[in-house]
C-alpha cells in the first residue's frame, strides 16, 4: 500500500454537522461496494456552520474515488496506519 489520502466533502449552514455524519453512511457504502483496499472515515467540525465528512483512502484508488465521487478537496494524510 502507498501513501494515503484524506478526502473531504463539506458542508456549511445550521445542519452542517449531520449532514458530514450521514454523509460517512454512503462513504462506507461505496468503500464496501467497490472493494477499497484501506478505509478509515471521520468527520471534522470546524465552526458550528460549518463540517466536513472524511474518507481516507490509499493513493492508488484516489482517481477512481475522486472522478465518482467528486470530494471538494483532498490532502496527504499525515502519519495514517
Amino acid at each position: 500500500m502507498g501513501q494515503k489520502i484524506k478526502m473531504f466533502w463539506d458542508f456549511r449552514g445550521m445542519n452542517a454537522l449531520q449532514y458530514a455524519k450521514h454523509h460517512i453512511i454512503h462513504l462506507e457504502e461505496y468503500a464496501v461496494a467497490e472493494n477499497l483496499q484501506y478505509r478509515n472515515f471521520s468527520f471534522e467540525e470546524y465552526t458550528e456552520m460549518y463540517a466536513a465528512a472524511v474518507m481516507i483512502i490509499d493513493e492508488s484508488e484516489m482517481m477512481k474515488v475522486r472522478d465518482e465521487l467528486k470530494p471538494n478537496r483532498a490532502e496527504y494524510a499525515d502519519e495514517v496506519k
